[in-house]
């Protein structure tokens, strides 16, 4: 690491190379810096911390000195946090990992281990998987966090709220509830779960658990992947010399693999964290324009033909992922982006993606409502009905922020807030399906 000074002067040397800044101008930055290091240097920051925050603080007036950041940020990130103690830090966090996720695999196997009825096994495993793996990742975060006993209880009760409505109520085998209960109770959860990985700070930090939940998925599809490939070679290597394991791989090696599975991902996105590199600029700058372009492309399409949203299950439930995956994406673009740069032509296109989207989901709306209306309520259609709403609020008010961000009468800030302050509505919402759907349907 360079010392404070040796820092300042590499600064001060990227100013001077740009003709348009004044000797002068570079002493009244210097100044401003210097006395911004000082202040966090009394505030218990060493002079690489202090140093690098100092920069990042004065490129929000200065835009050399963001520039600076800009350009320079990897590097100054990773000299600060790449130490033989952060090292250290995450070798040890992989070995206590490492055994939550023996547990998690172990837990799961235990229902095949009492029961011989196969098709008894999957309907419990449908609703109970959250049940399972998730309390593991909260004893993980739990420890890694350091959070007080007292402070796991309400996260406890919920669990246990969560393993009575999904096994107290007499659900039709694989039903419309049931599979309702399971899809919603994991979404409950998790974001349950999301107050013990911000350590108690929910209310100041849940973009960050966003972030991390973005990751996480990323990291869990490339371990599924690579897993799905490993375990097929197996099967047909065995295969090749007459032993067929295709059962073990399935009823065992792969419930077991998936459990673990979702430790290892959560202990990657934070070991990624340490040395602070960060998908979601990359991630959101792919993703965004092409789904801006398919849902843009849709709603001609539906303008040109003239037909609707078909009202058919499946197409339902695809508009509705799709739906979701582009809040996901919204989400994640807002986390990867500076709050004070001014719009940019990625935020253009990320107001078409969410116009184009609240088009589709009121088209969808109005398929669902018809549908309804001919053929009276059910599980789906209900549930399909009342996320719409909810997502409908959420990205009508997200694209009324977006404007007044472009007509420069709001900032940029007010987005994210609206973000992180609506997802207890999500998480509201799947707690009412789990409770209160199998009663008003019977269970069926």
């Amino acid at each position: 690491m360079m010392d404070l000074d040796t820092q300042i002067g590499e600064w001060r040397a990227y100013l001077a190379s740009r003709p348009e800044v004044a000797a002068a101008d570079a002493d009244e930055l210097e100044s401003h810096l210097r006395d911004q290091v000082d202040t966090l240097r009394s505030a218990g920051l060493n002079d690489d911390e202090a140093f690098l925050v100092a920069v990042k603080r004065l490129g929000s007036i200065d835009a050399l000195t963001r520039e600076f950041a800009r350009e320079h940020s990897e590097r100054m990130w990773k000299q600060l946090v790449a130490t033989p103690e952060v090292d250290a830090s995450i070798r040890g966090d992989f070995w206590v990992m490492l055994g939550w996720a023996v547990a998690a695999a172990a837990v799961v196997l235990v229902p095949r281990l009492v029961s011989g009825d196969a098709d008894a096994v999957w309907s419990f495993y449908l609703r109970n998987t959250g049940l399972l793996v998730l309390p593991m990742l909260v004893g993980y975060f739990a420890w890694k966090r350091r959070v007080p006993p007292r402070r796991l209880i309400p996260i406890a009760l919920v669990f246990i709220a969560g393993a009575v409505f999904a096994n107290a109520y007499p659900f039709a085998r694989f039903g419309s509830t049931e599979v309702l209960t399971a899809i919603h109770l994991v979404v409950v959860l998790w974001l349950v779960f999301g107050s013990v990985y911000l350590g108690g700070r929910w209310r100041t930090n849940r973009m960050d658990f966003v972030r991390f939940t973005g990751e996480w998925f990323i990291y869990y599809v490339l371990i599924a992947l690579g897993g799905g490939v490993l375990l097929g070679l197996t099967v047909g290597v065995f295969s090749a010399i007459g032993l067929n394991i295709g059962a073990l791989v399935f009823n065992w090696l792969l419930p077991a693999g998936a459990a673990g599975a979702v430790l290892v991902a959560a202990w990657l996105v934070e070991a990624k964290q340490a040395v602070v590199e960060n998908m979601a600029p990359v991630l959101t700058n792919v993703f965004t324009p092409l789904f801006a372009v398919m849902f843009v492309a849709s709603v001609g399409a539906i303008v040109f033909t003239g037909h609707g949203v078909d009202v058919e299950r499946d197409v339902l439930i695809l508009f509705d992922v799709l739906l979701v995956v582009v809040l996901g994406l919204l989400l994640y673009s807002i986390s990867a982006r500076d709050p004070l740069s001014e719009p940019e032509l990625p935020d253009i296109i990320q107001l078409t993606l969410v116009v184009s989207a609240l088009v589709i989901d009121v088209l969808a709306l109005v398929a669902i409502v018809g549908r309804i209306a001919e053929m009276g309520f059910t599980p789906n259609r209900t549930a399909a009905l009342g996320l719409n709403v909810v997502l409908l609020a959420n990205l009508s008010w997200s694209a009324w922020l977006s404007i007044g961000f472009f007509r420069g009468r709001r900032p940029y800030a007010d987005l994210e807030q609206w973000h992180t302050s609506y997802l207890p509505v999500y998480l509201l919402w799947g707690a009412l399906v789990v409770i209160v759907f199998p009663l008003v349907f019977g269970f069926a």
